[in-house]
This record gives structure tokens, sequence and C-alpha cells, in this order.
């Protein structure tokens, strides 16, 4: 089957200035891959400052003006060049975006799930979509500011999928919102790859991207260090030290923090990022850049991986 977005070598930069006129380049993403099939959500998982959200905006070519884009992003198995984004964009590749500000609080519901569209076919499609979420025509008359923060994220996900999308970006889909209520948003997104789409779900929260995602790709300092299945982190096959980590800081494993920070973009340009905070660093692991490399049904960016070498 084939997939609907493939990612390789994706490289992201952007040029500072500092002191004047003199340049810098801070990279900020290094040598991602992924893909995403139809009906599959894949998760990406890592802390604040790993560079999640940019994975985003990359895709959708929501990028300043001072970034430089390296790799490949393939959309249906043809590039996704900035051309072709533009016509996607808001209809087969949709963002539900992390905040709720995202709705015009001047507007009512019904005009911005529309887009503007004031055809009664629009209308249809507008209705349908509430109701698919458990929210009534009445919907359509209300502000932002009259909903609750569950309603104003059922709304943002009813805007995303009016259009039928073939991939939807949920990026931080349910800060703010208790365990049951987050729960049931990524129950929703759920439900959209069953009818066919992918989805790629972006989080710092390792618990909930394990209940919908089938795979899981593990960011650290803009670098993936670990594919997964979902399976691997019950199953206790893990492979990079870093998600293993995570996966024992959760509070129903043995909640034990990991020592030190994650190293601030392009202050680390040799080896292995993590290799500082790493009870297994080795000598070499400092020395020279990480292949990222296919290990026991997943990938890996370690030389002394748990379970055995990479090949």
């Amino acid at each position: 089957m084939e997939p609907i977005l493939e990612i390789n070598g994706l490289s992201l930069s952007f040029t500072q200035y500092e002191r004047g006129t003199r340049r810098r380049s801070l990279p900020v993403i290094r040598d991602l891959s992924l893909s995403i099939a139809p009906g599959e959500v894949a998760a990406v998982v890592g802390a604040s400052g790993s560079g999640k959200s940019l994975l985003a905006h990359s895709i959708l070519g929501l990028l300043p003006y001072n970034s430089h884009l390296e790799g490949e992003i393939r959309f249906l198995g043809q590039p996704l060049t900035p051309q072709r984004t533009k016509k996607l964009r808001g209809r087969e590749i949709v963002l539900v975006p992390q905040g709720v500000t995202y709705l015009d609080p001047l507007m009512k519901v019904g005009p911005q799930i529309r887009g503007g569209d004031r055809t009664e076919q629009a209308r249809q499609r507008s209705r349908r979509a509430l109701e698919r979420y458990g929210l009534g025509t009445e919907t359509e008359n209300l502000y932002p500011f009259e909903l609750s923060g569950g309603m104003a994220r059922r709304v943002l996900i009813a805007s995303a999928v009016t259009t039928d999308p073939k991939l939807v970006i949920a990026d931080e889909p349910t800060p703010g919102l208790d365990a049951r209520a987050a729960g049931r948003v990524l129950g929703h997104f759920r439900e959209i790859a069953e009818g066919g789409a992918g989805v790629l779900l972006i989080t710092h929260d390792l618990e909930l991207a394990l209940t919908i995602a089938s795979r899981v790709t593990v960011f650290y300092a803009g670098e993936t260090v670990e594919e997964a299945r979902a399976a691997d982190f019950t199953q206790d096959r893990l492979r990079h030290p870093y998600t293993r980590a995570l996966w024992h800081a959760m509070p129903q494993n043995s909640f034990t923090p990991i020592p030190g920070t994650q190293p601030y973009p392009g202050a680390v340009t040799e080896g292995c990022l993590f290799a500082p905070r790493c009870p297994s660093s080795q000598p070499e692991c400092q020395r020279a850049p990480v292949p990222y490399r296919p290990l026991r049904g997943g990938r890996v960016r370690c030389l002394h991986p748990e379970g055995g070498e990479v090949p």
C-alpha cells in the first residue's frame, strides 16, 4: 500500500544574525525520516523544544523566510513542492492546531467551518461535520467564547475534516484537557484514520500517544532517535536509551526522572546528542554523527542500542 506521506532525510535550519552582520545557521531538525500509511495513526513524541511543531510547519509549507529545508517530502507518491502544498493545504492536508485561539473570536462557528462558503452544499457539510462530533446545528451560531474547551477542540477537528482530507496533522491537540476529555478527542482521530486518512499526531504526552498510535517516532533535540511499534513499549523491546528513559519516567512505571537537560538547538554539532545524559555512553558516541538504522522491526539512532548492536 502506497504511503500517504513519506519524509526522507528532512533537515531544517534557520539563518540568524549575531553581532551585526555576522550570520550563523541554527539546525533545529536533523535527518528526519518517517512515513504514514492510509488508515494509520503515527505519533511523533518529544519534549518541548525538540522540533515537533516545526515538522508540521515543514509539511504544510508554513516556515518563515529565514528557514532552509533539505530532504524530501512526498504526498501520495509525488514530491510536495511549494506550489503543490499551497493547493493541498486546507483541503487534502489539514492541521488541527494545539490552541483554540486559532478560532476567530469575532466570527461565529458556522462561517469558520465553511471557510466563507455560503452555498447550501457547504452548510450541509459543516452540519454533518458538527454532528459527527456530537455538536448540534445550534453550534453554528455560537462564538468561540461561548464554547467549552472540549467543544472548541471538536470544532477545530470538524473544521479540518469537512473537506475529507487524506492527511490530518494534529499538533498537541489535547492541552488543558483532563484524561477523559483528551481520550475522547484522540478517539475522534482514530475514527478519522479508520475512514482511510492518515493521521500524524504530534505530542509531548507518550501515554496519550500510545492509546491510539500504531507507531511512535521519538524526537530528541531535533533528531529522530527511534521509531518503534506501540507494542514495543509494553513488551520491553525499546532500542534507544532515551526512549526507555521516557517510558520509565511515566507514573505507572518506575517514575524515574532523566538526569540532565535537552541541549539547546545548535549547541551540539557532532556525535550523539543524548550522549551527555546516557548511562551507556562510550567515547565513540561523541565523535561523529550517528546514522539512523533499522533494528528489530523499528529504527534507532544509537551505536549501542538496547538488545544488541546495530549491524
